[in-house]
């Protein structure tokens, strides 16, 4: 039987759990078909990726790291394109994978289009109109290398079409004969398998920290936007200090270490003083699985996150959004997030509507049902005529 060789490219820990999705499909489905190749860049150094993360999470090792680390934009790029384009050469696979809108992404798409192997872009088509966010170039470049694009969202398909793409292409598919498709979002695969493994592997978590269920807000902030702007960072700080203890609820805080970096450097006071605060909980960067038991338990959710957003609706929590805009609109157009940017007068409203006054939400299946990798590994092979 003709197997085909794929490489996935992940650089970061949640490119490395969207891969997993695909990773977990290819072994139950398509092992006697498929062979995965993972190369992670090193994009971020990330304490939490060593032998415990993999086996927690029961997700494949990389089969290449070229430890590129953390560097300015044009370096890290570069030095990644060059430790690709050497893996690319020596492995010579029938098409490259790449998730969402990192340099690693990006530096994927460059590489692997340039020498004439097919990308495969998951996450294709998201959007959020302002190009002076490095992501957003980042999926635009991508998008523009790639012969298949999966559209996680109907939004994403249109912003497709909108620029270009054509749906009725039909094969042989190539780079300038791209295919599309609106399939669902892997993410909520991974959701399903993951929400049970936290709540088998990692049940005493949430006890540890005195939280009781469906009674405490998680906020994340992470994004340079909010960290590297002092007078946002503080507003939002502040704000949400405002708010715990008018509502007598905790703030559960897991610190992405640049939010850490500025408050240090920046707000020394304020941060003192969140430690010291009653109704914030300040923790360090949690686990895959113990987030995932935040998000699920949470009253409500507040965050910066692209990926955090996602995950309030497949949890079914209201989700106030620290920023001017999103590429999940249809979450923002169903209701159930909400974009406050870091206007206090904006996130106390918000937060009272959905925290004081129940509110009935519906959160409809816009993330498909669950086996997107699965529809993503047939249409490949559907590619390379060889199902």
């Amino acid at each position: 039987m003709q197997h085909i060789k794929l490489i996935n490219i992940v650089g970061a820990r949640p490119q490395i759990i969207k891969a997993s999705a695909i990773s977990r499909a290819i072994k139950q489905n398509f092992s006697e078909k498929i062979t995965e190749i993972i190369v992670h860049t090193g994009q971020h150094y990330d304490k939490e990726l060593s032998d415990i993360f993999f086996s927690e999470l029961e997700i494949n090792q990389p089969d290449y790291n070229l430890s590129v680390g953390s560097a300015r934009h044009g370096r890290q790029t570069s030095m990644m394109i060059t430790g690709i384009e050497e893996v690319l050469l020596k492995e010579k696979p029938d098409c490259v994978l790449l998730y969402g809108d990192t340099n690693s992404t990006l530096a994927g798409a460059l590489s692997a289009s340039k020498l004439h192997f097919p990308v495969i872009h998951i996450e294709a088509g998201m959007r959020s109109f302002n190009k002076s966010m490095p992501e957003e170039l980042n999926r635009i470049i991508s998008d523009h290398s790639s012969t298949l694009l999966f559209a996680p969202t109907n939004a994403a398909f249109k912003n497709l079409i909108r620029e270009g793409f054509r749906p009725e292409n039909s094969p042989p598919y190539n780079v300038d004969n791209p295919k599309i498709y609106l399939c669902g979002d892997i993410m909520y695969d991974n959701t399903l398998f993951f929400a049970d493994l936290a709540e088998r592997k990692k049940a005493s978590f949430l006890e540890k920290l005195s939280l009781e269920r469906n009674n405490f807000i998680l906020t994340t902030i992470h994004r340079e936007i909010n960290t590297d702007d002092i007078s946002r960072l503080e507003a939002i700080l502040s704000t949400l200090r405002s708010l715990s203890e008018e509502y007598s609820v905790n703030f559960v805080m897991p610190l992405h270490p640049r939010t850490t970096i500025s408050l240090k450097s920046n707000l020394k006071l304020m941060y003192d003083d969140l430690l010291k605060c009653r109704y914030i909980k300040i923790l360090p960067p949690v686990s895959f699985l113990e987030m995932t038991l935040l998000e699920k338990n949470s009253k409500l959710i507040i965050t910066d996150s692209g990926g955090v957003q996602k995950e309030s609706h497949f949890f079914t929590r209201p989700c106030l959004v620290l920023r001017k805009e999103t590429e999940w609109i249809e979450l923002v157009t169903n209701g159930t997030a909400v974009l406050v940017d870091a206007d206090p007068t904006i996130i106390k409203k918000e937060f009272e509507r959905f925290f004081k006054s129940p509110v009935n939400l519906d959160y409809p299946g816009f993330y498909g049902d669950g086996k997107t990798a699965e529809f993503i590994l047939n249409e490949i092979m559907m590619m390379f005529d060889k199902v």
